[in-house]
């Protein structure tokens, strides 16, 4: 039993690290925090729930089938802010350059649906360099369904979107 959650704890350390070492590094020397610093500082301390951390990327083209890092380039859950329970998405730059792929947007709709069935709001936290093109259409329809749940979400919940880097297409489309 000890082997099993050494191995969980082992791949939680490594889902964690997102892109890897150097580009945390990369990001930190651009002034910028890493998606899980940001969401530090927005929760109150100890109260994150992650979904999702295993999640990777489907796609085989482009040789891309050879870096699947775990969470695929964002990092999903809810916590509170100040007590109030909110749901939350931070993109991964350091992972693809935070680009969406189709089950990066699962994950991001996932906490939206979340947040209108709960009567919470949600915060996403965009930093990412769009669709990601490796995936061509299947990223770009994670975006169609994103949208679709940025319309039906309004006025019905608060949706708070802060947008920390260099966003381009959809991640700049979807903050409303």
């Amino acid at each position: 039993m000890n082997d099993i959650l050494q191995e969980l704890e082992s791949r939680r350390r490594a889902a964690r690290l997102g892109g890897g070492e150097a580009r945390i590094r990369a990001q930190h020397a651009r002034g910028k925090l890493t998606a899980r610093e940001r969401l530090e500082l927005l929760l109150d301390e100890g109260s994150f729930e992650e979904f999702d951390m295993f999640v990777t990327h489907r796609a085989t083209e482009f040789g891309i089938d050879a870096d699947r890092p775990a969470g695929d380039g964002v990092v999903t859950g809810w916590g509170t802010v100040n007590g109030r329970t909110v749901y939350v998405f931070s993109q991964d730059f350091t992972v693809f350059g935070g680009s969406l792929s189709e089950t990066h947007a699962q994950k991001i709709c996932k906490i939206m649906d979340m947040a209108v069935r709960n009567g919470a709001p949600v915060v996403g936290i965009n930093d990412s360099g769009g669709a990601r093109i490796q995936e061509g259409v299947a990223s770009l329809a994670g975006y169609a369904e994103v949208f679709q749940r940025n319309v039906l979400a309004s006025g019905v919940i608060p949706q708070i979107s802060l947008v920390m880097g260099p966003c381009a297409g959809g991640a700049v489309y979807s903050p409303p």
